[in-house]
């Protein structure tokens, strides 16, 4: 096959890249399997640059668990507190305290670092640097 690669600054060039790369799936050759990696990775990079991702909320992860578990927003009042302080954190409102974090914690057996990031806000990350 072609030694050329594809960069990739546009979506066309990027269905280019795709087509390339599912071409080169079906070889063997040595040569081909490199390529294969190279436009691979060119396709990952311009993929992250134009849709970088970003992490959950606190909010999404908490809606996420209680979707995964068929809970309500009344079945999370014991354990956040009251239905109004539920819809502030479901909300983004309203952030974590540290009982809540360890309600959580073990209402759902999630580790509580997937929760601790919301909790302490800039005074955390401020510690994190230091």
């Amino acid at each position: 096959m072609d030694a050329t690669l594809i960069l990739i600054d546009s979506d066309k060039e990027l269905a280019r890249a795709r087509t390339l790369v599912e071409k080169l799936m079906t070889s063997n050759a040595p040569g081909d399997i490199a390529r294969l990696t190279a436009q691979a990775r060119l396709i990952a990079a311009y993929e992250e640059t134009k849709w970088p991702r970003r992490a959950p909320s606190t909010a999404e992860i908490i809606r996420y668990l209680m979707d995964q578990h068929g809970l309500t927003r009344a079945d999370m009042a014991p354990i956040l507190g009251t239905a109004s302080r539920v819809s502030e954190v479901l909300r983004g409102k309203k952030g974590l305290s540290m009982t809540m974090v360890q309600r959580l914690r073990a209402r759902f057996n999630v580790s509580a670092d997937v929760l601790l990031p919301a909790v302490g806000g800039k005074r955390a990350a401020k510690r994190k640097a230091a």
